[in-house]
């Protein structure tokens, strides 16, 4: 099949799915069309059967701001029209599945099937300030086919527009043979002395991942043992939590590594995952870790309690809970046997629910029964 997949370059959970998604299909055999304000965030070396098309804005002083919507837009409406795209995959009701439907209809009604995935964002905060509510509504309508990355999401999307809309659940994933635990021995001793625990955090630092608490709970910890905290991406919130770091006297034990493209070298020589968020639609960096076996802890928000199992594969707290936190973190750092249990589990648990294998047949199932021109927008 001819896929277009259109998604933001930007760190981030989107990005990095929809940059796996497209690899995994072209190894497939699909050809696959980018379509991205620049290179999506892991899409890593060139690899056949992948193009990139870049959505460059005209600049002219008849407009205040660039347009990047219609640009987009007409981008697709090219690309549909030049390379004959069977699927366009949106990841992300605005921009991307309002600027597919346009691109549609600048074709003229051409059959090319619009797929939007939500991600979370487009839904949690968007369509949740009205600005922006029909905007993400008309990309969620106007769709051929809708999906989730949880359950959570998918219930959120049809309480909050009271739509009857199918919406099929498709979880997030990892490369399952390459992310996997490696000997990071010699990098870790850099970072640790031998025996001391390694806790790690992943996001982009805006607020709602709370990364003040991560700080607060490593701290705690810190407090019962000798232990070393690795930040890992960028954000608006990376000031306030080197303040903290220096307020609780924690500067020699907490290292900022910035963004990474590629975090199983990290994950790999890390004890325990911190994943404090307010609100998280799926919890990409949470399979990440436990497929390099490292145990997460946790709120209970969103799609985390479809992804951790409390008690089996990590632990789940209520967001703030820093006492908590901290007792489940020394829980899995003082009990061996506990820790390798979580590991294993963990592992086990990506492999069966969220390995690319089993979520990229699931896209391309849906992709065939689109084109077949068999798929129901309605719930029975």
């Amino acid at each position: 099949m001819r896929i277009g997949i259109a998604c933001y370059s930007s760190v981030g959970g989107s990005g990095a799915l929809a940059a796996e998604l497209g690899k995994q299909l072209s190894l497939r055999g699909h050809e696959v069309h980018f379509i991205s304000d620049g290179i999506p965030f892991r899409l890593g070396d060139f690899q056949g059967n992948v193009f990139l098309h870049e959505v460059e804005p005209p600049h002219h002083d008849v407009f205040r701001y660039p347009p990047f919507e219609l640009a987009l837009a007409c981008k697709m409406a090219d690309l549909i029209k030049t390379h004959s795209l069977e699927v366009l995959h949106a990841h992300y009701a605005v921009p991307f599945a309002v600027a597919a439907y346009l691109a549609k209809e600048m074709c003229g009604g051409c059959p090319v099937q619009v797929v939007t995935t939500l991600h979370g964002t487009d839904i949690t905060l968007l369509a949740r300030g009205r600005a922006m509510y029909d905007a993400v509504r008309l990309g969620v309508e106007k769709s051929d086919a809708v999906t989730a990355v949880s359950m959570s999401l998918a219930e959120d999307t049809k309480r909050l527009f009271g739509s009857n809309k199918t919406i099929e659940i498709i979880y997030n994933f990892v490369d399952t043979v390459r992310y996997t635990r490696r000997d990071m021995s010699n990098v870790r001793r850099h970072y640790a002395s031998p025996g001391e625990p390694i806790l790690v955090h992943i996001s982009n630092f805006r607020s709602v991942k709370r990364v003040p608490d991560v700080v607060r709970v490593f701290a705690g910890v810190r407090n019962t043992r000798p232990a070393k905290l690795i930040l890992v991406g960028e954000g608006p919130e990376v000031p306030l939590a080197r303040s903290l770091v220096r307020e609780l006297g924690v500067e020699q034990d907490v290292y900022f590594v910035g963004t990474q493209q590629e975090v199983v070298s990290i994950l790999s020589m890390s004890d325990v995952m911190l994943l404090p968020s307010e609100k998280e639609s799926f919890g990409l960096a949470a399979i990440e870790a436990m497929a390099c076996e490292t145990p997460v802890v946790a709120t209970a928000v969103g799609g985390l309690p479809e992804v951790v199992v409390h008690g089996e594969t990590g632990f789940l707290t209520e967001v703030g809970d820093i006492s908590s936190m901290i007792d489940y973190v020394n829980a899995l750092l003082e009990d061996g046997a506990l820790h390798r249990a979580f590991a294993k589990h963990g592992r086990e648990r990506v492999e069966a629910c969220f390995s690319s294998a089993g979520q990229v047949l699931k896209y391309e199932e849906l992709y065939r029964t689109m084109v077949g021109g068999v798929v129901s927008t309605t719930f029975p």
